[in-house]
């Protein structure tokens, strides 16, 4: 199962709900940032399932009938600023963010979260300095965490999966970036009946509901 790293809790309480319901079965997870795990699968590498953070990355393995029939939309994201427990550079705003002296970090433009970045940049016409840019939100969430940045961008549910390391300020123009996420059987899987009937799962009432627990939205 290849996944976005924004569902690494989810999909990883999932599998073990899911091995638990099927004796004898074991999922095993490859999770990093969706245009890694793209470039994996057309390197051929082995896969069953692939969950991405965004359509645009799906599309990609799709228009070259990577995928087994057409994905199916389990669940949506939007950004928040992360900020280090008790928010010491005092950010407040995704205007805050364009001032130098806070230190921020990104995730690169083609992971989802970066191009999520990108949208919400235009939207509110601020053009945040990053120190760094991350290859997935997982990393981003890592630098803040440790104290190595003021704030960076990451998803709702990374904060809420963060158990208090961090703190999420809200900001209007993440509206303009909602992440849609999709999930596809790889074309030449393995075992496509294990891997059907675990897409079938996350997108039971089961599933949807430890996906809402995390702060997903419903695709």
């Amino acid at each position: 199962m290849f996944a976005a790293a924004s569902l690494t809790k989810t999909f990883t309480a999932l599998g073990k709900a899911f091995e638990a319901e099927h004796p004898g079965t074991t999922i095993v997870f490859s999770f990093a940032g969706s245009s890694d795990l793209v470039t994996q699968i057309t390197g051929g590498a082995p896969a069953d399932v692939f969950a991405s953070a965004d359509e645009a990355n799906m599309t990609k393995l799709t228009d070259q009938d990577l995928i087994d029939g057409a994905p199916e939309l389990f669940a949506t994201n939007v950004l928040q600023i992360a900020v280090p427990a008790g928010n010491p550079a005092g950010v407040t705003s995704l205007e805050d963010l364009a001032d130098p002296s806070i230190t921020t970090v990104v995730c690169a433009p083609q992971v989802p979260c970066g191009a999520a970045t990108e949208r919400v940049e235009a939207a509110a016409g601020v053009t945040i300095p990053a120190v760094s840019e991350e290859s997935s939100v997982t990393d981003v969430l890592g630098k803040v965490t440790s104290g190595q940045a003021d704030a960076g961008l990451v998803y709702v549910t990374d904060v809420v999966g963060s158990s208090g390391a961090v703190e999420g300020v809200d900001f209007p123009e993440s509206a303009d970036a909602v992440n849609t996420y999709p999930i596809g059987l790889v074309a030449d899987a393995s075992n496509t009946e294990v891997a059907q009937a675990f897409i079938d799962y996350v997108l039971s009432a089961e599933g949807q509901e430890v996906l809402a627990d995390a702060g997903f939205g419903p695709a």
